[in-house]
């Protein structure tokens, strides 16, 4: 299936988002994720389909698509200057409609008792500008009921054009003399309903755009020149002349143009943006670097790998994206009550009419009762409850460093009750060393590790580091291997000058059939770290003892999360005493040790089967079958394999706090979900019977004014709660 991200316009509520959703999904070959909050679907498809049809789809259903949606692309259009025109019209009609009874001075050459007919033509003239600057509401309303998808607009036109053409009547009548119709005019209603519902609008779109800031500093974060080196010369170039493998400069104070590694040079990188630690990481050759980074002080030669759409900063956008254009679990309870919405509060307005008529309420009272009705009753309220805090919460992770797939993880984390952590690489940094060496044969410690390290050579398990910087250290050639085989859960072998060498745990003896004479040396240096056995030509030649360091922050996480009340796990290969050794020094208590990496699967699924709700958290490749069976997995990256991990959730940095931050994040944004889908609720189950004239018997009456008014409150107050998000610390 390919993927597109598409750019709809014409939606305003979410029965319009939904019911598009409803009308693609229709559609054979087509998966599609509609996002209210940034005009955007998410459009999964098969060969058969061509961006076109998906087009043509969408402007079937009523709305248009504006093409594939581009982050760094610009807004155009700019409503300041109607807005500021249209208020002041807004003004001068509520002046002149209702400074009488507010007390004000009211131009006495307009007043309604005295010259009834200028009055009442100079509303209508005031009027008829609103239904060009409203414009976009009727069409987008008629649009949509003629497909069977009636929205908001639907409901606020049948409104807003049944009250006009009522005011037009009245008008007519006062013109045959019957001037009591004056106080039956809905002129200033019809004008200020558009307006409230335009300035609705302009205030709903300013705060969602300041809900994708996250996108656009990723997308301003990467430099347009780079400064390419030609021999002895150097040459700045632009971003786009940049082809793989070019060797280009880094001077200090300038940022990494592209993806690439260190071919000459030592300085500190600035990698905040990507890995959310404002801590400079260390950089010499043959360490990777990331565009947008600041080389901080020194100076460095790197070589271009990653160009274009295949940089980390472009995947990292992709990914940032297609997570905030997918959907929660909880935002489908806002789609189908949407669905049945709109044509249930038609049903209550027209109700409304007749029983008023029914119970001898004048026809002018009933009239404002179905007009009430149909402009109070606002679904965008409960269309942005969900997929605005998920836009923001989303983006606030990736700044943070913490990498979300899909908007439905960030609600699955706040029901975690189980954290299961890998050990190597990340509880520990994996930064392996030798600490002894024991030899059974007549091998000397040199010749064991051009073996060892000529094998290991070969793997990227963290501590393969250990034994090829070891051979670094003493000047060792490292041989080439022929046959090369990783054996899961156990460790190395291959052919090497014609030898048979096996490096890995005790679990060689039974894959070897040999007998293990070792056990008590083996259980001895493991209360210190690992154990390594090395193998050649079925002789046991050597015990090697490699320890890892614990990370820093590990204890600290470990601590927060049980003060979080998660169950902590480790679930690691190692034997059970080096397994128990770091447990013990960062306050882990349930240790699975001894696990083959399938088995890790299994667990996992066992530990989901008893009940738990369980984020395993690893290395993202070696732990791939684990991380996929729990129901959050959450790979620690080096910041560049970002389009191969498989994980639910990716952290930029091996700083096991954001772990907490992710916690923390998810927690908080369910509230606010919850929030705004309660007042959203709780708005149209208190003002929908108000509008219906429940309490006209009591004296106390609604006008179109003061519903339009109070629907626009109701989207702007879950829009400023969702914007409470961004205060998390």
């Amino acid at each position: 299936m390919k993927k597109a991200i598409l750019k709809i316009d014409g939606m305003t509520c979410s029965a319009c988002s939904s019911g598009l959703e409803k009308y693609l999904n229709k559609q054979t070959g087509i998966k599609a994720s509609v996002n209210l909050v940034l005009a955007q679907a998410l459009i999964e498809y098969d060969d058969t389909i061509s961006i076109q049809n998906i087009n043509q789809y969408i402007k079937d259903a009523g709305f248009e698509s504006l093409g594939v949606y581009h982050p760094n692309e610009k807004k155009q259009k700019n409503y300041h200057s109607s807005l500021v025109l249209f208020s002041l019209l807004a003004f001068f009609i509520l002046y002149i409609s209702m400074a009488p009874m507010l007390g004000l001075p009211s131009m006495p050459f307009l007043d309604m008792n005295t010259f009834p007919k200028r009055y009442t033509i100079t509303l209508l003239l005031l009027t008829i500008p609103f239904f060009f600057y409203g414009k976009d509401i009727f069409i987008s309303g008629f649009k949509n009921f003629i497909h069977k998808m009636p929205n908001m607009d639907t409901l606020v036109s049948i409104g807003v054009i049944a009250s006009f053409l009522y005011s037009i009547f009245g008008s007519i009548m006062i013109f045959r003399n019957q001037t009591h119709y004056v106080h039956q005019l809905y002129f200033e209603s019809t004008a200020i309903v558009i307006y409230f519902l335009r300035l609705g609008r302009f205030i709903d779109k300013k705060s969602k755009e300041k809900t994708g800031s996250a996108i656009k500093e990723l997308v301003q974060i990467t430099p347009t020149k780079a400064l390419l080196k030609i021999g002895d010369h150097e040459k700045e170039i632009s971003i786009d002349e940049v082809n793989v493998g070019d060797i280009l400069i880094a001077k200090p104070g300038m940022k990494i143009a592209v993806d690439g590694v260190i071919i000459d040079g030592t300085t500190h990188i600035e990698e905040a943006f990507i890995t959310g630690e404002s801590t400079p990481a260390k950089k010499q050759q043959r360490d990777k670097v990331v565009a947008g980074s600041i080389n901080l002080d020194g100076y460095i030669l790197y070589k271009a790998l990653k160009i274009g759409k295949n940089s980390t900063i472009s995947e990292i956008v992709k990914l940032v994206v297609e997570a905030t254009n997918t959907k929660a679990p909880i935002a489908h309870l806002a789609d189908k009550v949407c669905l049945y919405f709109v044509p249930t509060i038609f049903m209550v307005s027209v109700s409304a009419l007749f029983l008023s008529l029914l119970l001898k309420i004048s026809f002018s009272d009933s009239f404002t009762s179905f007009v009430n009705v149909l402009v109070v009753a606002c679904p965008c309220a409960l269309g942005l409850a969900t997929p605005l805090a998920m836009v923001i919460s989303v983006g606030m992770c990736a700044k943070k460093g913490i990498l979300i797939k899909q908007s439905k993880t960030l609600e699955q984390a706040h029901k975690i009750n189980t954290i299961v952590f890998d050990k190597t690489g990340t509880l520990t940094y994996g930064n392996m060393r030798l600490s002894k060496i024991i030899l059974f044969d007549n091998y000397s410690e040199n010749e064991v590790l051009t073996y060892v390290a000529s094998l290991e050579n070969n793997s990227s398990h963290p501590i393969s580091k250990a034994f090829i910087e070891e051979a670094k250290l003493r000047n060792i050639h490292l041989e080439n291997t022929l046959n090369f085989k990783a054996i899961p859960g156990i460790g190395l072998s291959g052919v090497i000058n014609g030898k048979t060498v096996f490096v890995g745990n005790h679990k060689l003896f039974s894959l070897l059939n040999l007998k293990n004479t070792y056990e008590k040396k083996e259980k001895d240096l493991s209360l210190a770290g690992s154990i390594v056995y090395v193998v050649i030509d079925k002789n046991i030649v050597a015990l090697i003892n490699v320890t890892d360091v614990v990370r820093e922050n590990s204890k600290y996480t470990i601590s927060k999360l049980k003060q979080l009340g998660k169950e902590v796990i480790m679930l690691t290969g190692d034997n059970h005493d080096t397994a128990n050794k770091i447990g013990n020094e960062i306050g882990i208590q349930n240790i699975i040790a001894n696990v083959m990496p399938a088995e890790k699967a299994n667990i996992i699924k066992s530990l989901m089967k008893s009940g738990k709700k369980v984020m395993m958290i690893g290395d993202g490749i070696n732990d791939a079958p684990s991380l996929a069976s729990a129901d959050i997995g959450v790979s620690v990256s080096n910041g560049t394999d970002i389009a191969a991990n498989s994980s639910d959730v990716i952290l930029m940095s091996d700083n096991l706090e954001k772990i907490i931050s992710l916690l923390i994040i998810s927690d908080k944004t369910i509230k606010i979900i919850k929030q705004n889908l309660f007042w959203a609720f709780f708005y149209n189950v208190c003002m929908i019977p108000i509008a219906a004239g429940v309490l006209v018997p009591f004296g106390i009456h609604m006008n179109p004014m003061i519903a339009g008014f109070a629907m626009m409150i109701s989207s702007f107050s879950v829009i400023l709660n969702s914007l409470r998000l961004k205060n998390i610390r």
